[in-house]
Order: C-alpha cells, then structure tokens, then sequence
C-alpha cells in the first residue's frame, strides 16, 4: 500500500521535480546512514522499467552506490540486497535499455552478488532470492559481449565477483575489506547450492575472462581491466593463480605496435605496457619466493627492452647516408681556429650617442632596435645566464676592452665629438675594425680644444658647475635619501570602521581551531612560551593579549579628539583597538560560557597584570579589570543553573575580588533552586582564599539578612565563621521590637 502511495503521488510530479526530491533523499542518507533502508525500499517503485529514462538512471546509480558503500553492516546490506533484487532483475531484462542504466544496473549486481550468496547459505528457506539473483546473472552473462565498452567493463568486474565467491579462499580477504564470501561458507548439503557446481562455474568464467588475454585482444580499455580484476583473484585465490600467470606472460601487449605508429596507437600501446608491468611488479614485490619469479623477471626484462627500441628508435633521427657524410667530410667536427678575430665592433660614428649604442656590439639595426625590456624577468636573467656560461673568455675580454675604448675616446673627443667631429681611435682598437681616418669625411672649421684647453676651462668653472666624469658617473649611481611620504590623517569615522575590521580579522581563525573548551591541559611552568603553537589556546592568549596590551599607555583619559561642528567644539573619546576586541571577545565568551571559562579567566587575569602596571606608572590610563568581570558575572547570572559548578571555579581563579563583585551573588539568592550554589561559593573563598574571606563573609551575612528562603543555610555557615552574629542580629531585633511595641500600647 505504501508503495502504491508513492507511486500515485510520483505520478502527479513532473520528472525535475521527482529528482529534486530524489536528490534530497540521497542527501539525507549520505549524511545519516540510518535512512539507507527506508529510502532504497521507498524508491524502488519509483525508478521501476516504466519509469522515465531519467528516473532509471538516477535510480540505477543510487542502487549502485548504495550496495556498494562500506559504511552499512552486513546485516543492513542483506536487508537492502534482498529487497532490490527484483529491480534489477527487470531493469536488466528490458529490452533496448539505456547504456547508463545497464552498466550502473551491472555495477549494482556485482556489489550484490556476494551478500545475496551469503544470504542464501544461511536462509535456504528464500529460494525466490537466490532464483533473482542467478536469472540476473544469466542475463549478465549472455549481452556481455556483445554489450558497449562501459557495460562490458562492469560485466568483467561482475564475472571477477562470480569468481571470488565460488571458489576455495586462502583468508587474505577478510584482512583487506572484512568481506570473505566464497566456496567455504557453502556446505555440503545445501538444498539449493552445489559446490561442485559452482567452482565448475567460476573456472568457466575465469577462462572467460582469460580470453581477452589469450587473444592477444588490442583493445585497451578490456585488457586493462581484465588485468586489475585479476590482480585480487591471484591475491586471494591460489587455486587461481598459475592459470592467470600462464594467461599473461603468454600476452604480448605490444602487437600493436606492427601497425602504422600513430598519437593513438602510441598511447594505447603505452597503457598496456604499463599495466601488465605494474600487475606483474607487484605480484612479485608480494612474493619474491614465487616458482615463477624468474619466468615474470625474464618477461619484464624483455618487454621493457622491446619497448625501448619500438619507441626510441621512432624518436631518433634520421642517420646521415655515407655518401653525403664523404662530401661533407669532418668540416661540422672542425674547430674555428681564431674565433677571437671574427668578433668586430663597429664605431660609433659622429653625432650625440646614447648610453645604448656605447655598448651595442653589432651593426644590425633589425637587433639594435630589439626593445629587450618586452622579455618577462625570469627570461631574460634565464638566457643571460645561458649566453654567459657558454661564451668564450676571449671573446668576452674582447668586448669589454672595445666597450672601455669607445669611452675613453668620448671622454678624450671632448665636445667637438658631439659636434660631429670624428673621434680619435687608438691603436689598440685597430683589431677592432675601426677605420682610423675617412677620406670622404670633412671636417668643419672648428677647431678642438686640446686637453689642456678643457682642464683650464674646467679649473675657471664655478664649484657648482665643476663636471668630472668619474665624480659624474658616481653622482650617477648613488642613490639620495628616501622618505616615506606622511600617511593620511584618519578622521574618527574612519579609525572606528578599519579597528572594527582589524579586530574582526583577528577572530576570523578562531573558528577554525579546535576549541578545547573546559578541558584543563598539563602547563609546562612559568616559563613557558604564552603561544608556542598555532592552536586554539596560542591564539586565545594572542587575543588578550592584544585586547589588553596593544594601547597599554595610550588610553588617557584626558585625551580626546576635538572635532568643530558648525563652530562648536566636541569633544569625542579616543578610538580604541583594545576596547574593540574587549567587546568582541566578552561576546565569544558568553556564545558558550561553560565551555570558555577558562579563556574568561585567563583574560581577566591579563586585565588585571595591565592595571597594576598602568596605577605602578601612575599614568591617567583607565581600568578595566573590575568593569568587564562585572560585565561578565551579569553574564553568566543571567542563565546560571544550580549545576553550574563553573562559577565556583569562575570566582575561585579571577586574581582579585571586590565587594561590587561578590554583592552580585546576592542575586541569585532570589531564586531557591540557585541559593545552595551561591552560597557554597561564597564558602569556598572563605575556605581557600583567606584574603577574601571578610568580604565573603560579609555578602553571607547579607544574604542571612535580606532573603528568608537562603537563612537556614546561611546560619549554617555564619555560626561556624562568625559565631554570636546570629544572636547580636537576634537581640538587636528584639530590643528594636520592644520600643515599637511600647509605644503601640500606650497609644
């Protein structure tokens, strides 16, 4: 009926809609896996062979995932298996099913298999199960070949479980996945199973299997398979292994590099190679002691040799023939005698000259004019390390000494050089090229000063116009002095907004850590590190310790900002970075105050270190120690229980107590269920914390005073540490009834 029910009510929704719902079902069993049996049973009728395409595939993938996952007992997977069995039965059987639904359908069997085989050893009484189940695997059987490539490869996983479950196991596969289903747990007298039978079946399926690689098959996607399908059958089923060594070392995974060796071939060929390597590596690296070991050795050997003449061979290059290597002969063999000698360096020629052209070392003006800045960084420092390595000492002695010439011959030219005058080379440049005079140049009629000349103009010259090339080039390089520009001047608005910000990225990796909560920790002593270590505790202390001594000794009270408004003066107070992380802290405390009191404690006892320094420096700084325990005690008053057992610690660990502080407690006294708790914590601080004791006693006796409900059980206390205030309060009612009832009766 309830299946009748969410079939009808399927029906009125339109296909998007049922898979939103159906996607939320699948939600909400990845989160919680107590839901897998009610939501695989409820959708069953919902994803059936009349149901639509998109249905049948979201249901077949689902069916799949969920038999397959390992989070379920053993005991929930029978339950689901048995109940999904007919599904599959007839979402297999359709003719003309979709390939998706198949291959996922398959995938879902193959998971099934063994819980159904296992749940047929123990309850023979189900034979409709076991009849699902083998006519599911007799329809798997029969369009394994024929299927497309992904149905055959879950169908080759499917035949891999056939496999495992009928027949003999060795105990290896309980060890890896707790799952050992096979030809052991069947008994001899099954009413339904044979064990004959059934290991007759498995070894033809295994020859099946087999096949692929008996063939010598080039289809990749099958032979891979087959051969990681394998690789647990040789692992846990011994009866199994030499007729699967026989089967691969007799394969030969490179016949397909005979044919035309194109991009494709040459992947294709590289996978099988790989895998049958990799499969036969590690069986032997599993069992170095194998009687084969040295019959897969000699294999691997000659595959790996066969591969690298196949593929490098195609990768070398052609050999030059002998009758073109005579004509050549060993001219390409010869060194160049005299490399120095082809290097020349041209002149630089009349005119102004760039700093450019002084070192420009080649005529071309196609590289002359190459803008070399375009070269990302890293390239350029890449190649000048390249060209430096490999450039010949020689040469580079060479250039450097024709680049020291040209300047000095600028330097030595003076300004008729610039004028256009031609320069004076000298005799050490001559290798160079430069031609020492031009026939066809003509000079004008001006004529250049000598060196004499220039130093007497420069000895006239006022000090600040005095120009020495090498002072020149050192005033060059040296660098001035560098200020920082002043930062721009923050107006209140703006100073609250960016220390709001600045606190909340302070507590943005708060979340992240792990929160110890109450849990007390081992401490290392008194001289241990306050954050040694990026957790939660470390970045607490962090925090307090920027909320409390960030702007230690600049929080003065007199200090304001004076702001004029329509020519009137206010006066606002001072933007603070510690008050801001004060509020947000004081906040994430009481998010969770049971589980933070000790980040409270530690933080007040920061507060607290911080006002001794500020009243030692005897600066006008403010406290705050006494103002947020206050804000914190009210806090926690407002949802305190009577098993609050906190607040004892709470007030037993703050370092200093005040009057204000513990007259808090007095409130609580109200309330009946809570008056116990405050006043076992007053007792406590007169039991450990004798400073305080005065003061403690002080608020018992108050609370003796104010609430009838709290005085039984503070006498209880008062006549232990204050003996006779009892009777002194008793008496000094007494005497002050007694006038009062004096002057009622004379009246």
């Amino acid at each position: 009926m309830a299946a009748d029910a969410t079939d009808a009510s399927s029906k009125t929704l339109s296909v998007a809609e049922q898979l939103e719902q159906l996607n939320a079902a699948r939600k909400l069993v990845l989160d919680n896996i107590a839901y897998y049996d009610r939501i695989v049973k409820g959708v069953l009728p919902i994803i059936g062979p009349t149901a639509a395409l998109e249905l049948r595939r979201w249901g077949a993938e689902f069916l799949a995932e969920s038999l397959a996952t390992p989070v379920l007992t053993m005991r929930d997977k029978e339950n689901i298996t048995v109940a999904v069995l007919d599904t599959l039965r007839r979402l297999i059987e359709g003719a003309g099913e979709d390939v998706i639904v198949l291959k996922a359908c398959v995938a879902a069997a193959a998971s099934a298999y063994p819980i159904a085989l296992r749940w047929i050893i123990h309850n023979s009484y189900h034979a409709e199960s076991w009849e699902q189940m083998s006519a599911t695997k007799s329809r798997i059987l029969h369009i394994w070949d024929g299927a497309p490539a992904p149905v055959k490869l879950s169908c080759i996983k499917f035949a891999q479980r056939v496999v495992l479950c009928q027949t003999a196991s060795n105990g290896m596969e309980q060890k890896y996945n707790g799952l050992d289903i096979s030809l052991n747990m069947v008994p001899p007298n099954h009413p339904l199973l044979d064990p004959r039978q059934l290991e007759a079946e498995a070894t033809g399926l295994l020859d099946r299997m087999l096949g692929v690689l008996q063939d010598n098959s080039s289809d990749a996607l099958l032979v891979d398979a087959t051969l990681n399908c394998l690789s647990i059958l040789i692992r846990t089923r011994p009866a199994t292994s030499n007729r699967i060594l026989n089967a691969v070392l007799n394969f030969n995974p490179l016949k397909l590099a005979n044919s035309p060796m194109t991009p494709k071939t040459r992947v294709l060929v590289q996978s099988l190679v790989k895998t049958t390597r990799i499969f036969l590596t590690n069986l032997l690296k599993r069992d170095p002691h194998n009687p084969m070991s040295g019959r897969i050795q000699q294999y691997l050997e000659r595959l790996m040799r066969s591969r690298t003449e196949i593929f490098d061979e195609a990768g070398r290059k052609r050999a030059l023939a002998d009758h073109t290597a005579a004509a050549y002969g060993d001219a390409k063999r010869q060194k160049l005698e005299g490399g120095v000698a082809q290097v020349s360096i041209p002149p630089l020629g009349p005119g102004p000259h760039t700093l450019a052209a002084v070192f420009a070392l080649t005529s071309n003006l196609g590289l002359q004019g190459f803008d070399a800045t375009q070269l990302p960084a890293n390239l350029a420092a890449r190649i000048s390390v390249s060209a430096l390595a490999t450039l010949d000492e020689q040469v580079l002695n060479f250039a450097v000494a024709g680049v020291r010439d040209r300047l000095a011959s600028l330097y030595g030219a003076g300004p008729a050089a610039a004028a256009g005058e031609p320069s004076v080379i000298n005799a050490a440049t001559a290798p160079l090229g430069v031609e020492e005079e031009d026939d066809d140049y003509e000079p004008d009629l001006t004529l250049a000063e000598d060196t004499e000349q220039i130093l007497n103009k420069l000895d006239n010259a006022p000090p600040e116009e005095v120009i020495e090339p090498a002072a020149d080039a050192a005033a060059a390089l040296a660098l001035g002095p560098f200020k920082l520009p002043p930062p721009p001047a923050l107006d209140p608005d703006t100073a609250a907004s960016l220390s709001q910000a600045a606190a909340s990225r302070v507590f943005g990796p708060v979340s992240a850590l792990k929160d110890g909560g109450a849990v007390r920790k081992s401490k290392a002593g008194i001289n241990r590190l306050a954050a040694s270590s990026y957790d939660h505790e470390s970045w607490m202390t962090l925090i307090t310790r920027l909320a409390t001594r960030s702007t230690a000794g600049l929080d003065d009270v007199s200090s304001s900002i004076k702001q004029e408004d329509a020519g009137s003066a206010l006066d606002r107070p001072r933007v603070s970075l510690g008050d801001t992380i004060r509020e947000m802290l004081y906040t994430y405390i009481l998010e969770d105050w049971r589980r933070r009191i000790e980040i409270a404690v530690a933080w007040l006892c920061e507060e607290w270190y911080n006002d001794q320094l500020t009243k030692r420096s005897g600066s006008n700084a403010p406290l705050h120690y006494e103002k947020w325990t206050l804000r914190l005690v009210d806090g926690f008053l407002s949802y305190i229980t009577t098993q609050d057992k906190v607040l004892t610690r709470f007030l037993a660990e703050i370092p200093e107590l005040s009057k204000a502080l513990l007259g808090k407690l007095k409130g609580l006294c109200a309330d009946p269920t809570t008056v116990q708790l405050a006043l076992t914590s007053l007792l406590y601080l007169v039991m450990m914390r004798p400073p305080v004791r005065e003061i403690a006693l002080d608020t018992v006796a108050d609370i003796w005073s104010e609430y009838e409900d709290a005085r039984p059980l503070a006498a209880k206390y008062l006549a232990k540490w204050r003996p006779g205030f009892i009777e002194s309060q008793t008496r000094g009612a007494q005497g002050d009834a007694a006038p009062a009832n004096n002057v009622a009766i004379a009246a």
